[in-house]
Parts: C-alpha cells; structure tokens; sequence
C-alpha cells in the first residue's frame, strides 16, 4: 500500500513546524500558505576540479504544493510575518512527495 505523502507527512509536519505566509504569485493576487521558514540554509557549491567550493547561505521556505493553486515559480514573492520580511523566489525545487523548496531572495524589511 503506497503512503500518501501529503497528508501522512508532509501536512502534518506543516501543522508542527509551519508558520504563516502571505504568497503573492506573479500572476496576480495573494493566497496564505502554511511554510517552514529556514533563514540560514547552507548551500555548498563544488567546482569542476572538486579541490575547491563555496558555500552560501540563503533563505528557503519549505511548502506543501497541495496549498497552491498551481505550482509556485520563479519570481513570485511571499512575506514572513516572522521576520517582518519580504522575499522574492529565484528558484523552486519540488520533490517527488507533494512538497517543495522555494529558494529565497530578502527583497525588503522595515
């Protein structure tokens, strides 16, 4: 019998460590999501040779894709209450269980 990712997993996971979000997608208007706000993900970057690399932090926000209306892209915002801050998706990386990361970039905060 396959698990039903969404709703055995992912949903309530969103439930426990999810915090309100106000996405706006490029096309217009505005929906509130439930999302996994992380500040400080670390992203490490290998070059060809593999003797050297870079790392970077970046903000990314873990979302359930079964909130949206269609899938999220590039390019659209969504505001963190948490952090009083507003953030513009440079790129969306789904996953093959209904759940996505949406890399961030901090557009404003007061």
């Amino acid at each position: 019998m396959p698990v039903n990712w969404d709703t055995l997993v992912i949903g309530p996971l969103q439930a426990v460590f999810g915090e309100p979000v106000t996405y706006r997608p490029l096309a217009g208007g505005s929906l509130q999501i439930t999302g996994v706000f992380d500040d400080a993900y670390l992203k490490e970057v290998m070059f060809e040779d593999a003797s050297s690399g870079v790392t970077t932090v970046s903000a990314v926000l873990g979302v359930q894709l079964s909130q949206f209306p269609s899938l999220p892209v590039q390019n659209d915002q969504l505001y963190v209450s948490s952090v009083n801050s507003t953030f513009l998706v440079r790129e969306v990386r789904v996953d093959s269980r209904g759940g996505a990361k949406l890399m961030l970039s901090k557009m404003s905060s007061p």
